[in-house]
């Protein structure tokens, strides 16, 4: 029930207001851009009908009013690919920085797809949805409804997706080039494929026991990697306890000092070789330069650990 006083809000097709989309709602949103204006944080001026765009046209074209070319793509129905793709290729052939998708009926996958171009590029995307409503018997009036838009956090997530595949991708080059360079000295990674990981990973023989090297963005190192796995810090601390009584020995026959890391209170222990000079943010034509030293460390680490290895005694 209705309060005395208070009318009810009623939604109108959109077919009984503007008969025909480019003929009718185009050209009432060209000579009423204000109202769409009021649903975004930004304001459009100068705006133009079907500007041409290769074999397509734009349904409008407009400026922000700090600059900047705006393409607006009008659908009074259910978003579709179709129009997603004319979105796009407006954008790109106009040289746009901003485009509008006005539909009927926003489905979910555009609306995602929508937050993700404003997450991946430099272009800021809006997706609105149009509808019309009156109250009792009144004119019908246009509602304009911002579904998704650029911000601050979107950009920013945005470049931090960026920053992180470009530091995956530029750790997987540094070990295909590494795998590369050591496969020439070397089997003991042989069977290892690059990955976009900070460390690659082979077995000693003895589970739990891994040959790894790890790099970060301006280190790089050969190690042993203790876990064996689940509740096994106990066990770790005794394996490396083992290791550590022949500290001498080791570091004689490996032709220098390691650091030894019980690491007590973690799981894992590390007996590592360091070289601070550079990792895989430094110059590609530098890789090599770096990464030699440290796989002739893994030969090394290996061949003086590997009679101690042997003699160790483990739990089950």
């Amino acid at each position: 029930m209705i309060s005395e006083g208070i009318s009810k809000l009623t939604r109108v097709p959109l077919r009984e207001v503007w008969k025909h989309e480019a003929h009718d709602f185009t050209q009432w949103l060209q000579l009423n851009i204000d109202v769409l204006n009021e649903a975004l944080d930004i304001t459009l001026i100068n705006v133009d009908r079907e500007r041409s765009a290769g074999d397509f046209a734009a349904d409008l074209v407009a400026e922000e009013e700090g600059g900047g070319t705006v393409i607006i793509e009008n659908q009074l129905e259910r978003s579709n690919h179709d129009h997603l793709g004319k979105v796009i290729t407006y954008l790109a052939a106009m040289g746009a920085q901003t485009a509008i998708w006005l539909v009927s009926d926003p489905r979910p996958e555009h609306v995602a797809a929508i937050g993700w171009l404003n997450e991946s590029s430099s272009v800021s995307f809006y997706m609105v949805k149009v509808e019309a409503v009156r109250i009792a018997g009144s004119p019908a009036a246009p509602l304009f409804t911002r579904i998704v838009g650029p911000s601050m956090e979107t950009k920013s997530a945005g470049e931090t997706k960026h920053e992180i595949a470009e530091r995956y991708g530029l750790r997987k080059q540094w070990w295909t080039a590494l795998l590369a360079l050591a496969s020439k000295v070397t089997k003991l990674h042989s069977h290892i494929s690059p990955n976009k990981d900070t460390w690659i990973s082979t077995s000693s023989g003895i589970r739990g026991l891994n040959l790894n090297y790890v790099v970060n963005q301006e280190s790089f190192a050969a190690e042993l990697y203790i876990d064996r796995g689940k509740n096994s810090e106990q066990e770790n601390k005794r394996i490396f306890d083992q290791l550590f009584d022949h500290r001498s020995e080791i570091e004689n026959s490996f032709g220098g000092a390691l650091l030894w890391e019980r690491r007590d209170g973690k799981q894992g222990c590390r007996i590592r070789y360091q070289r601070e000079e550079g990792g895989y943010r430094s110059p590609e034509e530098k890789w090599t330069e770096l990464q030699t030293p440290v796989v002739e460390a893994m030969v090394r680490l290996e061949r003086s650990l590997r009679p101690f290895l042997t003699q160790l005694k483990l739990g089950a």
